[in-house]
């Protein structure tokens, strides 16, 4: 099919060059169209279409108003008893897998739907949980408060005592002396 691509100059009538894939498929659509308008004429005739000498540039400007060709679909043949089945079956399936699918979105949306709850209630349970945490460390912190004021309380307590052994020593002192 590409015989006829490689009788053609590497220029066109443009002055561009055309590329090798591009200038084969048009020479190949070229040598279709006759074949396409004369399917009567016998192979031989088609070869010689395929190995004739490039063309003039006269005939280049008919072949510049070359249109691709249209392909006729064959019409349809009645459908079978057999594809009918076929087909019914088919659209039997169609509707048990969108049933099962919907029973699937579903459940899944009662899944999610469960899932929801559950994690709302943890949450409140762990909001619950950090509340208590939080009265605990309250108290813990108190605690500490009242121990250091305790604290300070007592080693002022021995201090005031530790004076007033002090002074008791003190004033006792001239009394055991001998003189």
């Amino acid at each position: 099919m590409s015989d006829p691509a490689r009788n053609l100059p590497p220029y066109e009538s443009g002055g561009r060059p055309a590329p090798g894939p591009l200038r084969d498929w048009l020479a190949a659509m070229k040598a279709q169209a006759p074949a396409a308008q004369a399917p009567a004429q016998p192979q031989v005739e088609a070869r010689q279409v395929e190995a004739r000498p490039a063309p003039r540039p006269e005939a280049r400007a008919a072949e510049q108003a070359w249109s691709p060709r249209i392909v006729q679909q064959p019409a349809e043949a009645p459908r079978s008893n057999s594809d009918a089945e076929d087909v019914s079956e088919l659209m039997a399936e169609n509707l048990m897998l969108k049933a099962k699918l919907r029973l699937e979105a579903d459940r899944h949306g009662e899944l999610q739907t469960l899932l929801a709850q559950e994690i709302r209630e943890l949450r409140n349970h762990v909001q619950i949980e950090m509340n208590a945490l939080q009265e605990i460390r309250a108290e813990r912190d108190h605690f500490r408060a009242e121990r250091d004021q305790i604290r300070d309380e007592l080693d002022a307590m021995r201090e005031e005592r530790d004076l007033w052994r002090a002074r008791t020593e003190a004033l006792a002192q001239p009394l055991f002396q001998k003189r």
